[in-house]
């Protein structure tokens, strides 16, 4: 679809790949309705955008259900209109197994990862369906299709959005909303400090981390996908690989990914 003023409503704006995409749907002339949990986020990517960038922010937690129903109002109040929904708001959990791993932290991700989704897009839905050309787009990970060791509940808030998503793609076939599915493999955001996750693993200068896509970069392809109506989209050389490596192996590709990650498990 056409970028030029149309207005696009992003979570997870406040950094990473969410800032990324704000800033480039600005330089691409359409306006943005940014939405965080984190007023300093919102004010840095405020700032990047400048004051004259048709820039809204919107401070709330996408967990908050009655928040995010009222929250068309207001971009609409902003903006008149809504054209697209950018659904990259996420986190993680501790780098635990599952039997260490706190009921609370996994309805957290949970809520924040699945049911912040599912919320914007009820909430959004029929104002998009309305329009002559409209778009949502969620953000599911590598994880939502191969398991991650230490990152049970991520996996499976992810793989619900995966589902959820292509079950409206196929729902709304012959209307006139695109449907998109992201699958990022490692990204260097802040997610983990974001999600208050203290990661020990990560600031050993010895350890064996995998080679990141910059939040730049997964922001260009994220755009890229949303201007191209692509329906999958994986973002890092990691993902595509394992992606080809668990559709042929499964198996095998999950002891891979194990043996891999387990450096980092708690």
């Amino acid at each position: 679809m056409e970028l030029a003023d149309r207005v696009f409503v992003v979570t997870g704006a406040g950094d990473g790949i969410g800032r990324e995409v704000v800033l480039g749907l600005l330089d691409r002339g359409a306006r943005v309705a940014a939405v965080d949990s984190s007023g300093a986020g919102l004010s840095v990517t405020g700032i990047l955008a400048g004051p004259a960038s048709g820039l809204s922010v919107h401070r709330l937690d996408v967990s908050d259900r009655a928040a995010v129903l009222a929250l068309p109002e207001a971009v609409i109040r902003a903006h008149g209109q809504v054209d697209g929904l950018l659904n990259v708001a996420g986190i993680i959990q501790p780098f635990v197994q599952i039997d260490k791993l706190d009921f609370a932290d996994i309805e957290h991700v949970m809520n924040v990862n699945f049911w912040g989704v599912v919320n914007t897009t009820k909430a959004f839905l029929p104002h998009l369906l309305a329009r002559p050309a409209a778009s949502i787009l969620n953000v599911s990970s590598m994880a939502g299709f191969l398991p991650v060791p230490g990152q049970g509940a991520y996996g499976a808030s992810k793989a619900a959005v995966k589902l959820f998503t292509e079950a409206l793609y196929a729902e709304t076939l012959g209307t006139t909303l695109s449907v998109t599915v992201v699958f990022p493999g490692a990204v260097g955001t802040g997610i983990a400090v974001n999600s208050g996750v203290d990661v020990p693993q990560l600031k050993d200068p010895s350890a064996r981390l995998p080679k990141m896509t910059s939040p730049a970069e997964a922001g260009r392809q994220v755009i890229g996908a949303l201007r191209n109506g692509k329906y999958r989209v994986r973002i890092g050389s990691d993902v595509t690989f394992m992606d080809r490596f668990s559709r042929l192996a499964p198996q095998r590709a999950t002891a891979f990914l194990a043996k891999n990650m387990k450096s980092l498990l708690g």
